[in-house]
């Protein structure tokens, strides 16, 4: 058989995934157990019914065919115009690349600062994909881990430490997925010097700019001298509830979002027509964004109270986002084995700390991706688990 490129083998590395308790829960639940899950970051409800007539209209009114490869200038317009509410920087349809969920953005701005044996500096912990989306450009990286007792604010110091001369970029994710930390601004000042100092690119994950607590969003691209360094990675998954449309985009410098039409050329040929058009509506309306938004913000306060006062375990960071991330330390240092020890012992599944990288080893990450009765159990489930392993070790001492 033809040898398959060692770019193509190296994306996804052998080994575990880290989802092993969530697709061992999901096997149970299919096959009739009731077994309750907080893993994945889907939302429990389906897209605002007014995005779903947007689309409909919009399959009705012959929106079937081609686009152009950078999205439908009314897109890109939307876009733009959500970009400049959000970073308070002039932003035109000419830095703006609509592409195919915020993954698709991700990996459109690492191929645009990445060459084969480049090395990017990530700020862990960090989403899923990151690392793929990395080698699959042929680059390397190396993780900075933020700490638990610093609410996961990443160092500046740290940061450039990391920094070789092969570096191109930094890469964050504010709101965290999987902490819920939200950078603070001297966070991201101190990183924004790190970038000028070493002339690097900034790629800035801000899918969940929609989910930000009590607090307004803050985007690197809005600080000195920035915006012409700063690569916005964005979505309507998160904000909109529109997981599957796969609706995303990119912001960035016009000299970078010009050449990268051509990526879109070779991978996406653009986005579907109908949901572009239903895109439009979505973004200028802002359909569901203020719901949505409330219906985390209530779960995230209630789950939080609930475990607030937990002997036990710590709620760390979770200022923002859809998800809690809980310091399990006090009676177990593996994630990983307090997960699978909760499923069994109280049929609920969670996500590993370890699944986002050695800096929530020892935690664990709730979604809140469920109806409020869910979250309810879940917490005290979680408790009598925790209180039952805290026995333990009075009992052994």
């Amino acid at each position: 058989m033809p040898h398959l490129s060692d770019r193509v083998s190296s994306i996804l590395q052998g080994g575990k995934t880290g989802w092993e308790v969530h697709f061992h829960a999901l096997a149970r639940r299919q096959a009739g157990e009731d077994i309750l899950m907080v893993t994945a970051g889907d939302h429990d409800f389906d897209t605002p019914a007014e995005i779903v007539a947007a689309c409909d209209r919009a399959l009705h009114a012959g929106y079937h065919h081609y686009t152009q490869l950078e999205g439908i200038p009314a897109l890109r317009r939307a876009m733009a115009r959500v970009s400049e509410e959000l970073t308070g920087v002039a932003t035109r349809p000419d830095n703006i690349l609509a592409t195919g969920g915020g993954q698709g953005a991700l990996y459109a701005a690492v191929q645009a600062v990445c060459d084969p044996g480049s090395h990017a500096v990530v700020c862990a912990p960090y989403y899923a994909t990151y690392p793929g989306t990395f080698r699959a450009a042929g680059a390397d990286f190396s993780l900075v881990h933020a700490r638990p007792e610093d609410g996961f604010q990443p160092g500046a110091e740290a940061i450039e430490a990391a920094v070789t001369e092969r570096t191109t970029a930094i890469l964050i994710n504010t709101p965290n997925n999987p902490a819920g930390a939200i950078y603070s601004r001297e966070t991201l000042n101190g990183i924004a010097d790190v970038c000028r100092r070493h002339d690097l690119w900034l790629l800035s994950d801000e899918v969940y700019w929609s989910h930000t607590g009590d607090q307004a969003h803050l985007s690197p691209r809005s600080l000195p001298d920035m915006a012409e360094r700063t690569l916005v990675i964005n979505s309507m998954s998160k904000s909109h509830g529109m997981t599957g449309w796969r609706v995303g985009w990119l912001t960035g410098p016009e000299s970078v979002i010009g050449p990268l039409v051509g990526l879109n050329l070779v991978s996406t040929y653009g986005l579907n027509d109908f949901v572009s058009h239903a895109a439009v509506e979505a973004l200028d309306q802002a359909y569901g964004v203020a719901e949505i938004t409330a219906v985390y913000a209530r779960r995230r306060a209630a789950f939080r109270a609930a475990m607030d006062d937990c002997p036990g375990l710590l709620i760390r960071g979770s200022e923002g986002g859809i998800y809690l991330m809980a310091d399990i330390r006090a009676v177990s240092a593996d994630g990983e084995a307090f997960a699978w020890g909760l499923l069994e012992s109280e049929n609920l599944a969670l996500m590993p700390g370890e699944t986002f990288g050695p800096s929530t080893a020892g935690h664990v990450r709730v979604s809140l991706c469920q109806p409020d009765d869910v979250l309810e159990e879940a917490a005290r489930r979680i408790r009598r688990h925790v209180d039952s392993l805290l026995a333990k070790k009075r009992g052994a001492a």
